[in-house]
């Protein structure tokens, strides 16, 4: 695509993002759309175990933003039954997802092992529900387990999940490093991998003393940029779009305490298209947008488009805005006040 000025794409998808409650919600909801997005997978706290609370919690995002498509799930814990998993299915909830406790922000209903979940499993696997892991273990100075390794350490949890229900879809979400790239793409057609914009811009280096790109999973090494970048690069099907788009207040996200560390989470969704597409131009990859945006994600999910079109176009440097405000909330995206190459010209659904 060298010398492209002009791109159309089907419909994107985001596969995971946070659209919280409340203000903040009406404020960053409209975002998922405004950034090019018609299709949203999104996480909540308190964590959804029902179907009922899935239910309203979809009726809360469409009623401030009905054009965009809200894909639901309910969360992995004890209180989640294959007869929930049934109901979940029948109502139209397409996931469920996993997250170990305390491994990220608002994790405090994690789950501590996977085996006593099985039976979920099962129903999962029989109904055809996709199951999101949070792929990191809590850090353990006992087992040398921290931050920047929890990922690798998670692997062979996804490894034996799929071995245990080898027809059940799995997305290893976020993944941020090589070794979690090799395992996804040696298992199968049935586990998939998201990877956010900001992974593919970030390492360790940039979120080291700068609490604006602290998230979790951390950034890695540079050599983990690159697998991400890679996989992108190569088309590979089972890689695709999951933003992790995580809003917090301004004032918990620049500043921490003795007793408590800053908010993890980069927010993306208003810029996220025009992001992507200005990363994977930068590294060789602006041919594989659509794949990576729009149609691998939804194929997995067995998830038809909306039928429209989002168009982009080159530009000399679009800056993106310092701060989105609405009432009493605010928020400060992903790269503000820096410059993007592309922005949105049409925007259909």
């Amino acid at each position: 695509m060298a010398g492209t000025s002009i791109i159309s794409i089907a419909s994107p998808a985001d596969f995971h993002v946070h659209l919280r409650q409340g203000d903040l919600s009406n404020l960053v909801t409209p975002h998922v759309s405004q950034g090019g997005f018609h299709l949203a997978y999104p996480n909540l706290k308190p964590p959804i175990t029902t179907t009922a609370a899935a239910l309203a919690y979809k009726r809360s995002l469409q009623s401030i933003c009905p054009s965009t498509h809200f894909l639901m799930t309910l969360y992995l814990s004890p209180d989640l039954t294959p007869a929930e998993i049934r109901t979940a299915k029948e109502a139209g909830i397409v996931g469920v997802k996993s997250y170990p406790r305390g491994v990220t922000t608002n994790s405090e209903g994690g789950i501590e092992n996977y085996e006593m979940y099985y039976p979920v499993f099962e129903a999962m696997q029989e109904v055809g529900m996709v199951l999101n892991l949070h792929g990191e273990v809590p850090s353990d100075p006992t087992t040398n387990t921290h931050i920047l390794n929890a990922e690798p350490s998670f692997l062979p949890h996804l490894i034996k999940l799929h071995q245990t229900f080898p027809n059940l879809r799995i997305v290893l979400e976020h993944a941020t490093t090589r070794a979690a790239v090799d395992v996804v793409k040696s298992l199968g057609p049935t586990v998939g991998c998201t990877i956010t914009a900001h992974h593919l811009a970030l390492t360790v280096d940039d979120w080291a003393g700068q609490s604006w790109n602290y998230c979790k999973p951390v950034a890695k090494y540079p050599d983990d940029r690159e697998a991400l970048r890679e996989v992108i690069r190569e088309g590979h099907p089972r890689f695709f779009l999951g933003s992790d788009s995580a809003p917090h207040p301004p004032h918990t996200k620049s500043t921490s305490a003795p007793s408590s560390s800053c908010a993890a989470g980069i927010y993306t969704s208003p810029i996220l298209l025009p992001l992507v597409a200005h990363l994977l131009e930068e590294f060789g990859a602006l041919d594989r947008l659509e794949g990576f945006v729009s149609t691998f994600g939804r194929d997995f999910y067995k998830v038809e488009g909306q039928g429209g079109k989002v168009t982009l176009r080159k530009v000399e440097g679009r800056k993106v805005e310092e701060r989105w405000a609405l009432g009493g909330e605010s928020v400060i995206p992903f790269w503000a006040g820096k410059k993007l190459g592309w922005e949105i010209i049409e925007n259909g659904v």
